[in-house]
């Protein structure tokens, strides 16, 4: 048996250009009627992952994937809907719409990204920014200037992407989930 030796420093840089390369082959699209079974998965773990220590776990643990599929096929025909699709899995998905129905109470919107969602296991390799990035193109190519989108205040990583992204916390409100409240903040984004 022969020895092997790497050099961490190359394989850190290895593993990034392959992470790189991936998510250059990551593909967005719109969403299918079929597709609705796997992008409720998405959102159901990914809430389970993300709010575990936010949310009540007797609301994360009683979710049903039936309504979820019902509200999502509602959507399939009334928002924007992508998929983040990679080796012909769907990874993550975004809803979005091009006025402000949902928050008519802030002055000079124009447009909401409304959820953006990435399989937990392949957060932080850009497909949220790759989602995030396409919404906002389609926006700029309709005019739009001002968009915004909602998060749980509670919700440290997503709110880091947020500001990562560009965003400014313009406003906070409370948003009932199961039997509980909680808060939620605003970031705007001119686009």
């Amino acid at each position: 048996m022969g020895l092997h030796c790497t050099n961490d420093k190359n394989n850190v840089r290895i593993n990034e250009i392959n992470s790189e390369k991936k998510m250059n082959e990551v593909k967005i699209r719109n969403v299918k009627k079929e597709d609705i079974p796997k992008v409720v998965d998405i959102q159901i773990n990914g809430w389970i992952t993300a709010y575990k220590e936010i949310i009540d776990k007797d609301y994360l643990n009683n979710m049903s994937k039936e309504e979820k599929i019902k509200k999502r096929e509602k959507d399939y025909n009334q928002t924007g809907f992508i998929v983040a699709e990679l080796n012909n899995e769907i990874v993550g998905f975004c809803r979005y719409i091009n006025d402000n129905t949902h928050t008519k109470e802030i002055k000079g919107i124009d447009c909401e990204l409304l959820a953006i969602y990435v399989k937990s296991d392949l957060k932080n390799k850009g497909i949220g920014t790759k989602l995030f990035n396409h919404v906002k193109t389609e926006f700029i190519k309709q005019g739009k200037h001002n968009m915004i989108l909602w998060c749980l205040k509670d919700n440290t990583p997503s709110k880091k992407f947020y500001t990562k992204m560009g965003g400014t916390i313009i406003n906070e409100r409370p948003i009932k989930i199961g039997n509980k409240e909680y808060q939620e903040v605003c970031f705007l984004y001119k686009i």
